[in-house]
């Protein structure tokens, strides 16, 4: 009986247990699921956050410093608006470089000015509503058979013309388009066959390439075209002054390129820009970075210095805002990269470019790398007295890799060789490269281009740079990047000069043909005051180049 008993008050505990607990398992179930539904939302909206970040920053890394106190750029905040100098409404399929070029490059410490940033967007709509193919385009190429400037479409044109090899036209293409910025002109690049799958399109929703059917075109090299169209030639006809022309014509020619003769050189004084502007219609050729003496213009200058404070930076940000490498300009460009760069430690660049070949041998080219790269710390140095670097290959090694960027591949041959065969004083590993080895200029060669962009581009991420005197080539690729190369002097009487090679003193091209130089005469005219942002080049003693004030001669 009493066993009966405690059974049953046994069985009624676990029954009233099992009442009291079957609503607590049910809320703890319940809150489990409410929990789980809670975090999943809120990863999911971490996780839309996360994508709305990525469009603007495109990496995250961590900075490190090398014994050189050069830093790599294996972990920065990629800039992917380049300090608000791209616009963000384009498509990034149709050019990848576009967005992703800040991966491949250290953020610039040169910001642009919150003027440069606006007039960039004006321009932009100033462009979309002019461009090809709408309606004040073809009006205004309507009213280019007619004798005079109409000027009743509101918008003024600058057509640009390709002349001498690919790092002219590149400076050149961003003068003519500081010269639209200034002058609110629509700039139109006619660039022929030849700079097909260079670049992309810089502006959003509309082209910057001249129509295949412009009315001028068949007459762009003609005689007629630079002996009586020319505004040059309209001066000289009328006493060297615009004030004694009573109408403007509906378009001129502006030869500036580095044969102009003096009447020519008129286009920079001041009291000639007012007529200018009244001309529709300008059909601009150059091989020149001009923008100096745009600096010396007095209509100029005050809005320039607005536009750039920092006054070596102007083709740095011109530069990277309109020249994007096409998606096949891009491949071959994130292809070497991603082989030879992008574990690199260093990247170092060499650019070889020889003019007279027969004054300047290539071993006494390749002796002259050596001492301006031992005397400057450029390179790593040869260990000559052994054959084993002592330091571990798998312990805290540098990896240094070479860039060289020449047509001829014997010094990229010396380089390799070299490294091969002696390991360096300090144990670092060291790569040499070469791209392409063209051999010649090849001129009208699109692919030659091509490569020999992509090589610009290439050497603008490097963290050191060594240029040639004279070369566009270097220039373009020391504005990209931000860099201030050393620059090799030219072997005088097959001796190396001494010193072998020296700093830039600002990473601006230099302007070699300005017009206080006489070319004919091979001098410079008297009395020039080119103000205290300009000052002569390291590489062209008569040349013209832009500097911050502060810069010490």
């Amino acid at each position: 009986m009493e066993r009966s008993e405690f059974g049953l008050r046994r069985l009624t505990i676990v029954v009233a247990v099992c009442f009291i607990a079957l609503p607590v398992l049910v809320m703890v179930s319940m809150t489990y699921k409410n929990s789980t539904f809670n975090l999943s939302k809120e990863f999911a909206a971490e996780a839309m956050v996360l994508r709305e970040k990525t469009k603007n920053v495109t990496r995250l890394s961590t900075v490190t410093e090398s014994e050189n106190n050069s830093f790599q750029p294996t972990s920065l905040v990629a800039d992917k608006l380049l300090g608000g100098l791209l616009a963000s409404a384009l498509d990034e399929g149709s050019c990848i470089s576009r967005y992703h070029s800040s991966m491949y490059h250290k953020t610039s410490p040169y910001k642009p000015s919150l003027y440069l940033l606006s007039k960039l967007r004006k321009y932009e709509n100033r462009h979309k509503r002019c461009g090809p193919y709408t309606k004040s385009y073809i009006k205004a190429v309507k009213e280019l058979n007619s004798s005079h400037a109409n000027r009743t479409t509101g918008c003024n044109y600058i057509v640009w013309l390709p002349a001498n090899v690919l790092g002219n036209r590149i400076v050149s293409l961003a003068s003519a388009f500081l010269y639209a910025l200034l002058t609110n002109r629509v700039l139109l690049v006619h660039h022929g066959t030849d700079m097909d799958d260079l670049f992309c399109e810089p502006f959003p929703n509309t082209s910057w390439l001249l129509p295949a059917d412009f009315p001028l075109k068949n007459q762009f090299d003609s005689f007629k075209m630079r002996n009586i169209h020319s505004h040059g030639n309209l001066l000289k006809n009328n006493n060297m002054s615009s004030s004694t022309m009573l109408q403007q014509p509906a378009f001129l020619l502006l030869y500036l390129a580095y044969d102009y003769e003096d009447h020519d050189k008129l286009f920079y004084q001041d009291q000639n820009q007012g007529f200018l502007r009244k001309v529709p219609w300008l059909i601009l050729k150059s091989g020149q970075y001009f923008v100096p003496s745009l600096f010396s213009i007095s209509t100029f200058r005050k809005e320039l210095s607005i536009l750039f404070p920092d006054r070596e930076t102007v083709f740095h940000h011109l530069g990277r805002y309109l020249f994007h490498p096409s998606n096949k300009a891009w491949g071959l460009i994130t292809r070497f990269y991603q082989a030879y760069f992008e574990k690199a430690d260093e990247r170092i660049g060499l650019q070889i470019r020889l003019f007279h070949p027969e004054s300047s041998p290539s071993h006494l080219v390749m002796k002259q790398i050596l001492s301006c790269t031992e005397k400057e710390n450029l390179l790593p140095q040869l260990d000559k007295q052994k054959h084993v670097a002592l330091a571990s290959p798998f312990k805290n090694q540098t990896l240094k890799a070479i860039l060289v960027a020449s047509l001829h591949s014997i010094y990229y041959e010396n380089l390799r060789n070299m490294y091969w065969m002696k390991p360096t004083v300090n144990g670092e590993a060291i790569g040499v490269y070469q791209p392409s080895h063209e051999e010649y200029q090849q001129f009208g060669d699109n692919m030659h281009n091509v490569k020999a962009w992509a090589e610009m581009y290439m050497l603008s991420m490097t963290d050191v740079l060594v240029t040639s005197t004279w070369s566009t080539f270097g220039y373009v690729a020391q504005g990209l990047g931000g860099l201030k190369p050393w620059i090799l002097f030219i072997p005088d009487n097959q001796t190396i000069p001494d010193p072998p090679c020296q700093r830039a003193m600002s990473m601006e091209p230099c302007f070699h043909y300005p017009p206080s130089y006489d070319r004919k005469a091979n001098m410079m005219l008297d009395n020039v005051d080119h103000g205290p942002h300009i000052r002569h080049c390291e590489d062209v003693s008569w040349g013209l180049k832009l500097v911050n004030n502060d810069h010490k001669s």
